[in-house]
């Protein structure tokens, strides 16, 4: 970071003192998201969840802007932060406001947003359709007798209702269209998302929306009983947002879309979730956590045992998630089995064999995580010793108790996990470090419970997205 700051500061220091006039005043507010990214070591990306861009299926975050963005962040050399928001004025607000570095949603390039960001270049191309009911017994009709009964030209619009997402670019293009045709199209604009107003017109509650044609096709193939032949736009370029006037993270973004769209890669991320026949059976499945509010087999078990521990519920599931992925019977070449991975002689404290129902297993685990909270308990904020407790479930606690020790020893804070005691657990692997004097279990590869500790909290912040409390 010292690095870092002293190659920058020369060039900084240069662009603040020959600014214009107008833009060395204190109302100008003068950013580098892409310095500050480096900076930071993430990139902040609010998205939404949908079937297709972004949501958690057996617990595990997926979904195609999901995919792009863990690819960018690669190429980045920087980790991802997502953060979900479903109002896209909401968005570009909090993208003004400089709260995140880029909206990595499927966007329309409009003029009136040209106004309040910069997009990128176009990640691909769509038109806008609309999305109706067929009549009953549609199957038993002519290609003819069906087209009578639908809307199936945009000239035909006139004098219908159709209720669109806030702040979506449907609800501009349909006042254009009534403008066009010369008659009133009543366009009602709600806060539901554009998947919940297809539910909502598969099942009759409205009679039209409007989205976009990839996302059509795609709930095409989840409600048979949905049209969406009919477009309402011409072809236009989707994009990624960024703050206007940031060109550096502008230009490095599109370096990596304008190479990564032309890869194998990319296709492949395409057709998995827009031309798949596997969301059919995905949205109908149980652990679809957008339509079930669940994640997994187990969450009444474990929402009830994680009371005895204060912790979030989706914080636990993580944790079993990265242990077991929810596999009762998974046994680990250390002897280690369930759903939580409890070694032979931890278990058999708690009462546990590998044939013990999952609520056992569950609810063992859980004791022995309130076991490690008192043992972490001289570390004050709560929230660091989750992380700690973390890591004594992976390693052991002795390991960490050395990683503080050596922490403590080289003038860190044994009390902070990132950049300090985890470091020292890395370092652990070393001969310097693991025969230091004041090291008492010896070595440990604490990459692997390094990685655990990351992956359980990024998941969870993804449960936290998408499945409510």
């Amino acid at each position: 970071m010292k690095k870092i700051f002293k190659y920058y500061l020369p060039l900084l220091l240069f662009i603040c003192c020959t600014l214009p006039a107008d833009r060395k005043n204190k109302d100008f507010n003068f950013t580098d998201s892409l310095f500050e990214i480096n900076a930071r070591g993430s990139i902040i990306v609010l998205t939404d969840y949908s079937s297709t861009d972004y949501y958690i299926y057996r617990g595990q975050p997926l979904g195609f802007q999901y995919e792009l963005l863990q690819n960018l962040a690669g190429y980045l050399g920087v980790s991802l932060d997502v953060e979900v928001v479903s109002n896209l004025d909401e968005a570009f607000a909090r993208l003004e406001n400089g709260e995140v570095d880029l909206i990595a949603q499927n966007l329309t390039v409009t003029t009136d947003r040209k106004e309040k960001a910069d997009f990128t270049l176009p990640i691909m191309k769509t038109r806008q359709m609309l999305v109706q009911l067929k009549p009953r017994n549609w199957q038993l009709m002519s290609k003819k007798e069906l087209e009578s009964h639908l809307v199936s030209s945009p000239l035909n619009l006139g004098g219908k209702t159709i209720c669109v997402s806030s702040g979506s670019a449907y609800a501009s293009r349909l006042e254009n269209l009534s403008e066009e045709i010369g008659e009133h199209i009543e366009v009602i604009e709600t806060d539901k998302s554009i998947e919940q107003l297809i539910t909502m017109v598969s099942e009759g509650e409205i009679p039209y929306t409007v989205c976009d044609e990839a996302v059509a096709k795609v709930n095409a193939r989840y409600y048979p009983d949905l049209d969406v032949s009919t477009a309402v736009s011409l072809e236009q370029n989707l994009a990624w947002a960024v703050r206007k006037g940031e060109t550096p993270l502008l230009e490095k973004v599109n370096k990596w879309i304008a190479g990564f769209t032309r890869t194998s890669t990319f296709r492949l991320i395409y057709a998995k979730y827009y031309e798949s026949q596997k969301p059919t059976s995905l949205v109908e499945s149980d652990y679809y956590a957008i339509n079930s509010g669940k994640i997994s087999p187990y969450d009444d078990y474990i929402r009830q045992y994680s009371n005895l521990i204060g912790w979030d519920w989706r914080l636990l599931t993580s944790l079993i998630y990265q242990e077991s992925r929810f596999k009762t019977d998974a046994v680990s070449w250390t002897g280690a089995f369930g759903l939580m991975q409890l070694m032979p002689v931890t278990a058999s404290q708690y009462g546990v064999q590998p044939e013990s129902p999952a609520g056992e297993q569950i609810r063992a685990g859980v004791q022995f995580i309130k076991w490690l909270d008192e043992y972490f308990s001289d570390v004050p904020d709560p929230q660091e010793r989750i992380k700690f407790i973390l890591a004594g479930y992976n390693i052991g606690p002795g390991h960490v108790d050395d990683a503080r020790k050596l922490a403590a020893k080289n003038g860190a804070d044994l009390n902070r996990w990132d950049n300090h005691v985890s470091r020292y657990l890395l370092l652990k692997s070393e001969p310097e470090y693991y025969n230091d004097p004041v090291v008492r279990f010896g070595y440990c590869k604490g990459t692997e419970t390094y990685r655990f500790v990351t992956e359980v909290l990024e998941r969870f912040e993804h449960y936290r997205n998408v499945v409510r409390q």
